[in-house]
């Protein structure tokens, strides 16, 4: 993350504004806060995504976000928290891809369909039960 924010930093101009929209997971005080359990559905769902759509990625905190924004000299001046809208993206990705089924297979495979739409309907609930969230961070350059 470090080499990402001093990069950007390095290319605004001096008033420059960058607004980086992420996903990111809760802290552990949101966790707990929020009484949400690790089940052992949450944790299957958790290695498909890290074995089959994002292998070796990994979703910051929003603490980190600022962290790191800050030690490339960033001030967050805004976070906007999209979790419901996200859920309706979501959403509507799935049921756009289910109603292109067929032409989805025929580009890619019975296998890799299923697989994306695994992922959109599991994410959607991720987001929608409080698991994830996307966040729109405000970083300025002072």
């Amino acid at each position: 993350y470090d080499d990402y924010f001093k990069k950007t930093y390095s290319w605004m101009p001096d008033d420059g504004v960058m607004m980086l929209h992420t996903i990111v997971i809760p802290e552990d005080e949101e966790i707990k806060a929020k009484g949400l359990p690790l089940t052992m559905s949450r944790v299957r769902f958790i290695k498909f995504i890290m074995d089959y759509i994002y292998p070796g990625g990994r979703l910051p905190l929003a603490s980190m976000v600022k962290d790191h924004a800050a030690n490339a000299g960033y001030t967050v001046t805004r976070e906007q928290h999209l979790q419901p809208h996200y859920v309706k993206t979501l959403d509507t990705w799935a049921r756009n891809l289910e109603s292109k089924k067929d032409e989805a297979i025929a580009i890619t495979s019975e296998e890799i369909y299923e697989r994306f739409l695994k992922y959109l309907d599991g994410c959607a609930d991720l987001f929608r039960e409080g698991y994830t969230d996307v966040v729109q961070f405000t970083c300025e350059k002072k």
